[in-house]
């Protein structure tokens, strides 16, 4: 296999984990205002992803790295014409963490909770718009320059993406509080995952017919039709008091839409509408001596990281009450 090839996939990868882990933690965020009734009720939902949120970013800020060191030119074409979306979700991530931290040292907690909920909100939304248009294509010159505008990126299909990653992360978001907390915030958490799974399996299963039908492959219906079972199956796992079940579920469906996206985008990393500018695995990538040294940093290092985030999860297992959190 080529180094190319290789390094699309551990970038495909990176991302699928980035969505996986840090979908629960935008969906928690979003449901913040709707689930904390009072105070006590708020803590105990930013105690469940308090100890995590600020590892799972660290998928993003790698799968950046990666993407920048093996395909400079997709970086630097993504970087420039996706530049507002991009800085939009930065500052909203920006927000967010501060108001995790913050939140228990103010005494307006509030203030920080509407930090927390908008800037959840903006990345789960704007991460499908992204990705949306990166599956469909983008107008690019011959030099791979986007020669749109923030008003070309905001097109239906991409549009119809970012309600997709955010009712599917907020779904995430609510099942992992119905397995990670006790009591009636639990049971809350459990019958708003049943219409969040409702609306999943509709938004997200006419963004995945879509794309299926304009750019799709024959194996790729095959992961999207997985997507689809993965939210259905939460829905039953949920009514049965499967928590643990129903959150593996709604992973499954993650890493399916994922993996859907960027099996209908391979051999390219930045579709051109004209598809003689496209941008490939190939004009993209770096030096071949590039790649083969950092295939050896990512050998050494990745079990590492994966080992610790594992432990990590492995520590604040335990579920919270109103009184433990």
């Amino acid at each position: 296999m080529e180094l190319t090839t290789v390094w699309f996939l551990l970038i495909a990868v990176l991302w699928t984990g980035y969505f996986v882990l840090e979908g629960f933690d935008f969906g928690v965020g979003v449901l913040l205002p709707f689930l904390g009734r009072d105070e006590t009720d708020r803590r105990t939902i930013l105690a469940t992803i308090g100890p995590v949120w600020d590892g799972n970013e660290v998928w993003l800020i790698v799968a950046g790295g990666a993407t920048f060191a093996a395909f400079p030119e997709w970086y630097a074409t993504l970087f420039s014409g996706f530049y507002l979306p991009l800085f939009a979700i930065l500052v909203a991530l920006i927000l967010r963490g501060v108001a995790i931290e913050y939140r228990g040292k103010s005494d307006n907690p509030r203030g920080w909770d509407r930090s927390m909920f908008f800037g959840s909100l903006l990345p789960a939304f704007l991460w499908g718009v992204a990705f949306a248009n990166i599956v469909r294509g983008v107008p690019l010159d011959a030099d791979h320059e986007y020669t749109g505008s923030l008003l070309t990126l905001l097109n239906p299909y991409a549009l119809l993406g970012g309600l997709a990653t955010l009712t599917l992360f907020t779904l995430h978001g609510a099942l992992f509080l119905t397995l990670r907390t006790e009591g009636d915030l639990r049971a809350r958490a459990a019958t708003l995952s049943k219409l969040l799974a409702l609306a999943a399996l509709a938004v997200g299963g006419a963004f995945l017919v879509i794309t299926q039908l304009t750019v799709g492959r024959p194996a790729t219906w095959v992961v999207a039709g997985i997507a689809a079972a993965g939210i259905g199956a939460s829905l039953p796992a949920t009514l049965r008091g499967r928590d643990g079940w129903a959150f593996t579920a709604s992973a499954v469906a993650i890493v399916a839409v994922t993996v859907t996206l960027f099996g209908n985008l391979w051999p390219n990393v930045m579709p051109a509408l004209d598809p003689a500018n496209s941008l490939t695995v190939d004009n993209a990538s770096s030096t071949p001596y590039t790649l083969a040294v950092m295939t050896w940093v990512a050998v050494v290092f990745t079990p590492l990281v994966l080992a610790y985030q594992g432990w990590t999860y492995w520590i604040f297992r335990r579920r919270l009450t109103r009184s433990r959190s």
